[in-house]
């Protein structure tokens, strides 16, 4: 009660707080951990007509604290997200593709015209609702910007997608994604591609963990790709190709 009385500006703070006082409460323990799950309010705006609306996504935090010794405390605190957005299949896009060109051939439609044409308008191809999630784990005061993390998971799908379209904000969504089609571990290896590059002043032992989980549209099964990896290990990787 003391912790949810005071001001808190981050969900894992609450939870750092929270398990510190754990600690401090019983003196015989030596770790304590606290979790904690709630729905987190985005402000976002339709693509094309820029209506404004509310986005409702899944956050989540931890905090483990533990007692080296009798005067110290630490403190591990991990935080995370889970986003809805859409994803179009490369694959069943190329034999679109494939199968379009042949047709426009028959027609007689000379190949230069065929290739400008395929160019500029993407193939149909089939969806997924895929679900993005990134948690950082980190030590002592590192703060982690829980926005920067939704945003990431956000613009490493095919589209995001947003709750109140009218119909010039549908075309575009679905025009978005069919330009930018991805497989399930695609949107994984953007996702780590740009925790590194946003979270250039988190040191490299924080613990990263991606996942990707693409529900089908034309499959019983959905696709699922993950990645755990020390930050410095994706660091090197980017840098090495």
């Amino acid at each position: 009660e003391k912790a949810i009385n005071m001001p808190v500006y981050e969900i894992e703070e609450l939870c750092s707080d929270v398990a510190r006082n754990l600690l401090g409460r019983h003196e015989y323990a030596t770790r304590s951990e606290v979790r904690m799950k709630s729905e987190y309010v985005v402000k976002r705006e339709s693509p094309s007509t820029k209506m404004q609306c509310q986005e409702v996504v899944d956050i989540f935090a931890e905090a483990i604290a533990t007692r080296p010794n009798e005067e110290d405390i630490d403190v591990k605190k991990l935080i995370g997200a889970e986003v809805v957005g859409m994803t179009a299949c490369p694959c069943a896009q190329e034999i679109m593709r494939d199968n379009a060109k042949a047709a426009l051939r028959e027609l007689g439609v000379d190949l230069e015209t065929v290739i400008n044409f395929l160019n500029k308008v993407p193939m149909a191809t089939h969806n997924q609702r895929g679900r993005g999630i990134i948690s950082l784990e980190v030590s002592g005061d590192i703060q982690v910007s829980l926005d920067t993390i939704i945003e990431i998971i956000e613009n490493s799908m095919s589209s995001s997608i947003v709750e109140l379209l009218k119909r010039a904000d549908e075309a575009l969504v679905v025009e978005r994604a069919h330009k930018n089609p991805k497989f399930v571990e695609d949107c994984v290896r953007t996702m780590a591609k740009k925790v590194v590059s946003e979270f250039k002043h988190v040191p490299d032992d924080a613990i990263v963990t991606i996942k990707q989980i693409n529900e089908e549209s034309i499959h019983r099964h959905n696709a699922f790709a993950e990645r755990v990896a020390l930050l410095g290990e994706l660091r090197e990787e980017i840098e090495n190709n």
